[in-house]
């Protein structure tokens, strides 16, 4: 697909799904989406040219490539659990995680022009 039509197709995902008003509501839009294999509804939640820590040791870049992954990531039926923690804020940018048995995520959000919230850097597993 190219670059227009990502960029098209991502405008559309957006606007089917509830926007990230607060830091806070990304993680537990993901958890949501994540656990359903809403593809499309996880993607949505990062930045045109997010950075995503995963597969381990690897850096995927870009909603077209985070949504591969995430296509044979939720194939597997993983379930996603954890406690969300509350957000550390400065301004436009925030930093989220959540929590799980022997590790724990961590985000970096960005507030957007029209004030919603999306992820710009997503690090899956910090101690792993």
């Amino acid at each position: 697909m190219s670059a227009d039509g990502e960029t098209l197709e991502r405008m559309s995902a957006i606007h089917r799904y509830e926007p990230a008003h607060q830091p806070e509501d990304l993680d537990r839009f993901f958890l949501e989406r994540a656990n359903a294999g809403d593809v499309d509804g996880v993607v949505a939640l990062y930045e045109p040219d997010a950075v995503l820590g995963f597969p381990p040791g690897q850096r995927t870049v870009g909603v077209g490539e985070i949504r591969r992954v995430y296509v044979e990531l939720l194939a597997t039926r993983v379930v996603f659990e954890g406690d969300i923690r509350p957000p550390v804020r400065n301004g436009d940018i925030a930093m989220t995680s959540t929590t799980r048995p022997g590790n724990a995520t961590v985000e970096v959000a960005r507030k957007q022009a029209d004030g919603t919230w999306l992820w710009t850097i997503d690090q899956p597993s910090v101690l792993g």
